[in-house]
């Protein structure tokens, strides 16, 4: 398939616009890109004649699929708040991808999310990046990114109810650094028995610590659920002591710190943006986050914590950031390529370039994909037509 007389926004690292071109697909993968009409026009193509052609939004935080729409406490698996340190849970078992809510994402153009446990717990369960359309997640599944921390308000609400620890942040914190402490202990005592079976036996399996090694062994990233500004600094901390390639997520303060996540070169999922101040560590939530924390040079990207904001909304919460300072281009970069950088899936998708997913939306040359009037006229999927 062809899809030719488009301009091609293609969100690479040049930032490569294609004034007049076209894209070849085939098996769901790009597999050329031009300027100027092409060659050969086969017979299953596109002419997008006075039309422009984006990566698919991502999503870069949701709880997509895990807390399903309209369902409440049958659709809701979001959170096991019933022992406070479950990195063994898995978002991949929760998720239902018949919820319709991953039908509005597809119609605005978002082909992939990040799907996460709660932030009930200090450490909640794995984090898995998935593409928007598919009936078994399995089938969806781009990768396990990382672990879901939390830091904060939410654990200490949950706890404190249940009269149980952590009530308070120290109890939070020591809790992520038992696990995380068990775990390089455990890699190292895996590592001995492996270096040496006759002298060394194997550690009593933990599925805790097996959960947790891929960060001990920087494989997959520590994501970090933090609003206030010392919250964001306790994660910097933590990551700090076991070495972890660590993501901020919210970071409705960062703005006030914005200089410490730069020089530690921690990146941030901003979000939700367009919501209330609805609990005392989102008082400083700001409009201008997003901006500032560009502009110092943190690599952000944009989520709606869907359903906190409904999915459909992402690139509204991106519009929204231009309101508060973003530049437009960054803005598209945070919900296309630094999304799935951060994520860690950009060798994947989030740009037009040969040999990544045919994930694509088309939209008429004068139109703002971020506007909440727009919506694009075409939406595919590893090369599928899906909207």
């Amino acid at each position: 398939m062809l899809i030719y007389n488009a301009e091609i926004h293609t969100m690479d690292s040049a930032g490569a616009v294609i004034k007049n071109g076209w894209i070849e697909i085939g098996g769901g993968i790009i597999k050329g890109i031009g300027e100027g009409a092409p060659e050969h026009i086969l017979g299953d193509s596109i002419d997008a004649s006075g039309k422009s052609i984006y990566p698919g939004f991502i999503d870069a935080h949701t709880h997509l699929g895990i807390i399903e729409n309209g369902i409440d406490f049958e659709g809701d698996d979001c959170n096991e708040a019933t022992d406070p340190f479950t990195p063994q849970m898995r978002a991949i078992d929760g998720i239902n991808p018949f919820d319709r809510s991953f039908e509005e994402a597809r119609k605005r153009g978002i082909t992939a999310v990040a799907s996460s446990p709660g932030s009930a717990n200090a450490c909640g369960g794995e984090i898995c990046a998935i593409k928007t359309n598919g009936k078994c997640v399995d089938d969806m599944l781009i990768k396990i990114c990382g672990v879901k921390f939390a830091l904060g308000e939410n654990p200490k609400n949950v706890y404190n109810g249940k009269d149980e620890t952590p009530i308070t942040r120290m109890a939070i914190a020591a809790l992520i650094r038992e696990g995380l402490y068990k775990a390089r202990r455990y890699n190292h005592d895996t590592d001995s028995y492996l270096s040496d079976g006759e002298e060394y036996d194997p550690p009593e399996y933990d599925i805790k610590c097996e959960s947790l090694l891929p960060l001990i062994e920087r494989r997959q990233k520590a994501f970090f659920h933090c609003h206030r500004a010392d919250d964001i600094c306790t994660a910097i901390r933590i990551a700090k002591e076991f070495s972890l390639d660590a993501v901020i997520i919210h970071a409705t303060e960062g703005w006030k710190i914005a200089d410490i996540l730069a020089r530690e070169d921690i990146p941030v999922i901003c979000g939700p943006i367009i919501c209330d101040r609805c609990k005392p560590e989102m008082k400083g939530l700001e409009l201008k986050n997003a901006a500032v924390l560009n502009n110092n040079g943190v690599k952000i990207s944009i989520c709606t914590d869907h359903p906190v904001v409904p999915v459909q909304y992402l690139p509204l919460s991106a519009q929204a950031a231009v309101k508060g300072g973003l530049g437009a281009e960054d803005a598209l970069r945070a919900v296309t390529i630094s999304a799935a950088e951060i994520l860690g899936i950009d060798d994947v998708t989030g740009s037009i370039e040969i040999g990544k997913s045919a994930d694509l939306q088309l939209y008429e040359k004068n139109e703002n994909p971020l506007d909440i009037m727009t919506e694009p006229s075409l939406v595919m999927i590893d090369g599928a037509i899906c909207g």
